[in-house]
């Protein structure tokens, strides 16, 4: 990043300045992380019951939010160089931009393993990956100015550069703001968690049930059952907690019985929280 800044400012390449922005943006990505993943392994206290896992999903969110205000300002510098082209050391841009190329696309080769299965994760890959892409398009700048002269060229690929950013960082904002308002993770469908549940032996209805997600790898489950025959004992319970864990991927499950279908739960309402 100071590399990218200090040669960017000497060779008057807004590109390799923005990138370096750009890298700025991802060091305190990264950071953000980190502490994330540190805090979410602390024990549960009286307060916090579930711990700090929830931490991940804000960090992802506050990724998404400062990886777009990044490529905002981008883009700005961006479209004030289109109106006043400056003369750019090519040749400069050209080796700094490729040593971050092979500087970032490590770094995203060593995160892309987890990226799948831990919305956090996929955060800082996506930083990383897109670092690689920011510094490609200034190599490409480079060479069509060394080329041909075209000075406009260097503001033009930040803005395409800016464009794909954003439409791979849309995916991890919405997400992540999903999760923190406790929605259902688009990869679990609700309707098909519903349908085992109301399939269990002795089950004659399920309501109050949600699904959400504690941190950008687990997801909680809690839900009332109506099962006449009475308590189905803790094999039964242990063995939804199981199924659910395997096919769904939900963790953490809590399942409250009820014995009366002719006792009206308060909770019963789909509409009711």
């Amino acid at each position: 990043m100071i590399v990218e800044a200090v040669y960017g400012y000497a060779a008057n390449s807004m590109a390799l300045v923005a990138d370096a922005g750009h890298n700025l943006s991802d060091v305190l990505g990264l950071v953000v992380a980190w502490i994330a993943i540190v805090l979410s392994k602390r024990a549960p206290s009286p307060r916090f019951t579930y711990g700090l896992r929830g931490t991940s999903i804000l960090a992802a969110l506050f990724n998404a939010v400062f990886l777009l205000v990044a490529v905002g300002a981008i883009g700005w510098e961006a479209i004030l160089r289109l109106f006043d082209p400056q003369p750019v050391a090519s040749m400069t841009v050209l080796i700094v931009a490729a040593t971050g190329i092979a500087i970032n696309g490590f770094t995203a080769w060593l995160f892309a393993a987890g990226r799948k299965g831990d919305l956090n994760i996929r955060g800082a890959y996506l930083h990383m990956a897109a670092d690689a892409g920011v510094s490609l398009g200034v190599v490409m700048a480079a060479l069509v100015i060394m080329w041909t002269g075209w000075v406009w060229v260097d503001p033009i690929i930040s803005l395409v550069i800016g464009g794909i950013i954003v439409a791979g960082t849309w995916g991890l904002l919405r997400d992540s703001a999903a999760m923190s308002l406790s929605a259902v993770p688009r990869w679990v469908d609700p309707l098909a968690v519903r349908r085992y549940l109301e399939e269990r032996a002795g089950v004659v209805q399920v309501h109050d049930l949600h699904i959400w997600s504690m941190s950008t790898t687990e997801l909680a489950l809690t839900c009332h059952m109506v099962v006449p025959s009475g308590s189905p004992g803790d094999a039964y319970l242990m063995d939804i907690a199981h199924r659910l864990k395997e096919d769904f991927g939900i963790q953490h499950t809590t399942v409250q019985i009820e014995i009366d279908p002719t006792s009206a739960c308060a909770l019963a309402p789909d509409h009711v929280v």
